[in-house]
């Protein structure tokens, strides 16, 4: 088939890569425009343009998909079906009609849970067993569109949103293929979400990580986990910011307050929540490397009886 590709993180790039090797063809891929990042503030490809362009295609980056000179752009290439992959902008109706085959995106839940932003970083820090991906005919809502094809994953008990991110986007880029393939032969079935069962999930910002040591253990271990690598967990010590990059749960210890330091020898150190301990076992202070625990305790003082977030 004909393929209009619409994509913009690592997420998408195995997508797309699935799409090229089932012998589509993909005319044009429609990702995000550049963006400044570091300190020098250069310009960085998105990922899936610098796989674009690594197979000689040509890329697109509109900064409003929905302005009519990119409509108008679009409908000169006729394709048979255009694949949408965590793109990051809504597409209107003149575009979800415009292909055969109509649009079909690639979502990282199990529809109708979890429509929205973000569905791989909170079905870690919800503490779901399973996760997964869905293949939807789009339509003009936010992913109410007819469900194609589902693929289950089983979370792991040590799992984060970036490992997660690397399984759904495997997961998804197998189940692409194999539905597209459905598609072409005719053979695909369109099955209308249950709205009763229908959850929206919101976007993930850096406040979110800022640790509340008032709740359990076992949700902050979780806090932890889904936001790992970004924008990742954190507290104060003595005044700076400290990432927790690993944590387990312990039982017992409610006797402090929390966010007490009930022990700092060892392995790790061991705070007190709002029901059970949780040992911290890497940490990064601020403008320093991210560590294990143990190491962290022999180059900074940590004593029994403190408190994170003391200051704050």
């Amino acid at each position: 088939m004909k393929v209009i590709f619409m994509g913009t993180p690592d997420f998408a790039v195995g997508i797309l890569e699935a799409i090229l090797n089932a012998g589509h063809e993909v005319q044009l891929v429609v990702t995000q425009p550049d963006k400044p990042k570091g300190r020098g503030k250069a310009l960085q490809f998105p990922a899936v343009k610098e796989a674009a362009l690594s197979h000689g295609i040509e890329v697109y980056q509109p900064k409003r998909i929905r302005d009519e000179e990119c409509v108008e752009f679009l409908r000169g290439y006729r394709p048979d079906l255009a694949v949408v992959a965590a793109f990051g902008q809504i597409l209107p109706k003149e575009i979800l009609d415009m292909p055969k085959y109509g649009c079909i995106n690639v979502h990282a839940s199990l529809l109708p849970k979890y429509r929205g932003a973000a569905p791989i970083q909170w079905a870690v820090i919800n503490g779901d067993k399973v996760s997964g991906v869905t293949i939807m005919r789009m339509d003009e809502g936010l992913d109410t569109g007819d469900i194609i094809d589902t693929a289950e994953v089983v979370l792991r008990e040590d799992e984060t949103g970036g490992s997660l991110f690397e399984r759904l986007s495997a997961a998804g880029a197998k189940l692409c293929a194999e539905t597209m393939q459905r598609i072409e032969a005719g053979s695909a079935v369109y099955t209308k979400q249950d709205e009763a069962l229908a959850t929206h999930v919101r976007m993930i910002h850096k406040k979110m990580g800022k640790i509340n040591w008032s709740h359990k253990a076992v949700e902050i271990e979780r806090l932890i986990r889904g936001l790992n690598p970004w924008p990742s967990a954190y507290t104060t010590l003595d005044g700076k910011n400290l990432k927790i990059w690993k944590a387990s749960v312990l039982e017992g210890g409610d006797g402090e307050k929390a966010g007490c330091v009930v022990e700092a020898s060892g392995s790790a150190f061991l705070v007190q929540t709002g029901e059970g301990m949780l040992s911290l076992e890497e940490v990064q202070l601020e403008n320093k490397k991210r560590m294990p625990a143990a190491d962290f305790l022999r180059g900074y003082a940590v004593s029994a009886g403190c408190y994170l977030d003391e200051k704050d």
